[in-house]
């Protein structure tokens, strides 16, 4: 890692050594969108931006490459819509610039009048830029030329996990799949928070999750993303955004934004998963709305714990790995920021209900998480402490910084 190089150049400057006889831009004011008017530290002009750092693997394209590889971004080139704009399908190589590797891309193009702004666009290119790990989408590249700003990505052959649970359309994902991609996007979201300067997700849901096509699951869009409290403090103070549904409690109520948050948030998806319910569905009956609220006093009942399993699996899981990965949830959703998992834990958890690991026929097991829980009692209520296990860091790949 301290081999590596990395050069911090300002948007300015990167703009200028893309387009060097276009200097008169740094004078031009820059288009503020929605979600910029509402954050005063949101740059007004290029010039005004902070540093961004720019890594070697991290290619400089122009408009007009992307262009190119979109044949200008043709509609029967999009592969989905979001805050942040269009995203469409393209194909790099020798044929846009020499030296290229031959690698289909998906190229992600700011709306301008959307509500993810220019500050969005340098957040991801800064995170993304620095951070590898298989569980994170791959940047390759981006644009910044007049107030076009693009981002380029590796491509994900089977898109987004929302699809595929919540397409009336899709094959339903069978047990051991869902196991698999709830332990990826949590060795993401592990390797974000052990990152040197813990790095907090914010926006952890299903349509984040993108699939490769072995169903490995990798976390995308970066521009929520905030870097974690250091030293003393135990938290980070922000004007809460993210989505509805997801967002833990005490952020919403405090803009108190922790690690915790982000495993809030994954036991949300870890219900989808189970559940094959989205986190808010409006077409079902009021008491049923919530996802939280309808399956909370269900996940902590081994009785009733059955009953909130996806239908559409038939049966098809053990009902051992089913009352771990429920348990799991449980915690992962408790209204006590500190009374959640770490996440290096959550995928200690999960890493035995991979494969065969999580079949009746295993070893025997408490109903509790693996990462334990420790009870104290206080007046007539139990609590529940998270115990971080010294011995789980193994079981994460190391997030290298660029």
């Amino acid at each position: 890692m301290k081999n590596m190089v990395s050069v911090k150049i300002s948007v300015q400057q990167l703009h200028l050594l893309q387009h060097p006889a276009k200097n008169a831009i740094a004078d031009r004011k820059h288009n503020r969108t929605s979600s910029d008017l509402s954050d005063p530290s949101t740059p007004r002009k290029i010039e005004d931006a902070k540093n961004i750092s720019i890594y070697n693997d991290v290619i400089a394209f122009t408009l007009f490459e992307l262009e190119t590889i979109t044949k200008s971004f043709r509609a029967d080139y999009v592969l989905g819509e979001g805050g942040f704009g269009t995203v469409y399908k393209g194909y790099i190589d020798e044929n846009v610039r020499v030296g290229l590797k031959s690698l289909p891309v998906a190229v992600k193009v700011l709306n301008k009048d959307g509500h993810q702004g220019h500050r969005e666009w340098l957040t991801e290119v800064n995170f993304l830029g620095q951070l590898r790990h298989p569980n994170l989408v791959k940047l390759i590249g981006y644009c910044c030329e007049d107030d076009h700003r693009l981002l380029v990505y590796e491509f994900m052959f089977r898109g987004s996990l929302e699809n595929h649970l919540f397409r009336k359309t899709a094959m339903p994902l069978p047990w051991g799949t869902r196991m698999s991609i709830a332990l990826g996007a949590a060795k993401g979201l592990a390797c974000l928070h052990n990152a040197q300067r813990p790095v907090i997700y914010r926006d952890f849901k299903t349509s984040n999750i993108l699939l490769d096509s072995d169903y490995t699951a990798k976390l995308s869009d970066f521009g929520l993303a905030k870097a974690g409290p250091e030293g003393d403090e135990t938290h980070v103070s922000t004007r809460v955004m993210g989505t509805y549904g997801y967002a833990a409690p005490e952020y919403v109520m405090t803009g108190h934004l922790t690690a915790r948050s982000d495993v809030y948030s994954f036991g949300v998806v870890l219900l989808e998963l189970l559940t094959g319910r989205k986190s808010i569905d409006k077409s079902r009956p009021s008491r049923e709305q919530s996802l939280v609220d309808w399956a909370l006093p269900k996940l902590n009942d081994k009785r009733r714990l059955l009953q909130i399993i996806d239908p559409k699996l038939e049966g098809q899981y053990s009902v051992r790995a089913a009352h771990k990965a429920c348990s799991l949830a449980f915690y992962c959703l408790s209204h006590n920021p500190k009374a959640r998992p770490l996440m290096s834990d959550v995928v200690e958890t999960l890493e035995p209900l991979q494969g065969n690991g999580g079949s009746d026929g295993s070893s025997q097991s408490s109903g509790l998480p693996d990462y334990r829980a420790r009870r104290r009692l206080t007046g007539n209520s139990v609590h529940f402490r998270a115990i971080p296990n010294p011995k789980c860091s193994p079981a994460v790949p190391a997030c290298r910084v660029r």
